[in-house]
């Protein structure tokens, strides 16, 4: 298996950006990120993808930006903070028969100061969210979805997408794990400060990571595409 490793060139990149947020520098160093960051990161999705398709055959992924790479750009219109780019690297491996965003995939994130690597919905459309409503509330279902979570967690994973305070309307939590229906998106990550444990063969870890969690990225897929 051919090695890739991006992970310094892309930190010492986002460390710069930080520190000059503006479009000017950007301009001036955008051939360094192209060449340093864009570029060897297109060989790792190749590469991250056909591994995923072990385990993931219908996997999803495109080596080019706005597709499993992520755009630097951030939205502006709604925020305070109007620094116009991103000092982090995202990409994605989706798979459904919907939008990416819409799917639940698998997600490599890095930035200066820590890694993140996740699977699932950041956040449910409306029609997901009934759909996964309907589905944790079926006791056979949020058990599956418990015990995944329960193995998950002995290993140090967390969960994210716990929004609600109460029950939604129209269910009594008559389940083993009621909590489940409190959540608008659902997705569980490994995160950790520690970027040399990623740095050794970042290809070889996250797809150990990816490997680990993929047995809830099926439970969604089978559910609640």
């Amino acid at each position: 298996m051919q090695e890739i490793n991006f992970i310094d060139e892309a930190v010492k990149f986002f460390e710069k950006l930080k520190l000059n947020n503006n479009r000017e520098w950007f301009h001036e160093n955008k051939d360094t990120y192209q060449n340093n960051v864009i570029e060897p990161v297109k060989i790792f999705i190749e590469l991250m993808g056909m591994r995923l398709r072990e385990i993931s055959p219908d996997i999803i992924y495109e080596a080019r930006v706005n597709k499993s790479i992520f755009r630097i750009n951030r939205d502006v219109r709604f925020s305070k903070d109007k620094s116009p780019y991103k000092t982090n690297l995202g990409l994605l491996f989706w798979e459904g028969t919907k939008p990416k965003m819409e799917c639940s995939g698998y997600y490599f994130h890095i930035d200066p100061e820590s890694f993140f690597l996740g699977t699932g919905f950041y956040q449910f459309t409306k029609e997901t969210l009934k759909r996964y409503r309907e589905t944790v509330n079926n006791p056979v279902k949020n058990k599956e979805l418990t015990k995944i979570m329960s193995k998950l967690e002995k290993k140090g994973y967390q969960f994210g997408g716990k929004h609600y305070k109460k029950l939604p309307r129209g269910f009594d939590g008559e389940v083993a794990n009621p909590d489940l229906l409190l959540y608008n998106g659902f997705y569980g990550f490994f995160e950790s400060k520690d970027l040399n444990e990623l740095k050794k063969d970042p290809l070889e870890y996250a797809y150990s990571k990816f490997k680990e969690m993929h047995q809830l990225h099926k439970w969604l897929v089978d559910n609640l595409d």
